[in-house]
């Protein structure tokens, strides 16, 4: 047997290893999915038993019957306020999105940028929301443009912190060889540095994609906004106010479902641009 034809039968072989890997049994996936929604149903089975038999009052605790009542009954009500706090939430997504990387890959090629502009991205993140809400809320031009800019400013720090670690976190052995080769600074950061940041951007996207959720919300019980244009936070204040508890619990539960989605949305996004590629995403063959 040649040389070559030995290498031949040992990729071949190291290809049949590969595809005979174990992969996750499918008993393993439909206990992945079965025990969490097991979990949940004891628990609604518990509350529902709970409220049952020590006849609790629907105003200090309802049943999930009652919950998932005042959820079909105010349905339309819910729905407008969470498209509203929806469309909060991905703006300012999407314009942290843009300012995070833009401002990560400046910072990447400038130090004396970075020096300047890093330690005021630090101080916005660490500032409680709360409290300079009501600052936002006086100087913006409108209470939708308050509660945007709250939002953008809870999401764009971990874009831009999780891009710019990624940006320096690029293999030296790397930059030193795209040096060797004469490639420009701007040749290295689309070709290399981008490409190796990419997994601590999904990173910081994942976490942004839910802190920009509850950063809406919160703007918008900061700015107490009220009317057909309100969102999610001024119907848990009117249902507290009115003692519709019921339906409060139901605004509850869409916004966590909501927020849910939004986690697994981004997951799904990084794990495809991944899995083929990143060791975080790719299945592991012992």
């Amino acid at each position: 047997m040649t040389a070559l034809q030995a290498d031949t039968v040992s990729e071949r072989q190291g290809d049949d290893d590969i595809a005979a890997a174990p992969a996750v049994s499918p008993n393993e996936r439909v206990l992945r999915i079965a025990v969490p929604f097991g979990m949940l149903a004891a628990l609604l089975v518990v509350w529902q038993g709970y409220v049952t038999v020590f006849n609790v009052p629907h105003y200090i605790l309802p049943s999930p019957i009652r919950v998932a009542q005042a959820m079909a009954t105010d349905w339309p009500i819910l729905l407008a306020a969470l498209l509203v706090t929806l469309k909060t939430t991905f703006s300012a997504l999407a314009i942290a999105l843009v300012g995070g990387v833009g401002l990560a890959i400046v910072m990447a090629q400038s130090r004396w940028v970075e020096l300047a502009l890093y330690p005021y991205a630090v101080t916005l993140q660490v500032t409680p929301i709360i409290a300079i809400a009501p600052l936002i809320i006086i100087y913006a031009p409108s209470t939708q443009a308050a509660v945007l800019i709250c939002a953008w400013i809870v999401a764009f720090f971990p874009i831009l912190s999780n891009t710019t670690q990624g940006l320096r976190s690029t293999d030296h052995n790397l930059l030193n060889l795209f040096d060797l080769y004469g490639a420009g600074p701007w040749r290295t950061l689309l070709l290399l540095k981008l490409p190796s940041a990419l997994p601590y951007f999904l990173a910081g996207l994942r976490i942004a994609g839910g802190l920009s959720l509850i950063a809406a919300v919160v703007a918008e019980f900061a700015a107490g906004s009220s009317g057909a244009g309100s969102g999610l936070a001024f119907r848990l204040l009117e249902s507290q106010y009115r003692l519709n508890i019921p339906r409060l619990f139901a605004a509850l539960v869409l916004l966590s479902v909501t927020g849910i989605l939004i986690f697994f949305a981004t997951s799904l996004l990084s794990h495809l641009l991944l899995r083929k590629w990143h060791e975080s995403a790719v299945r592991r063959e012992n």
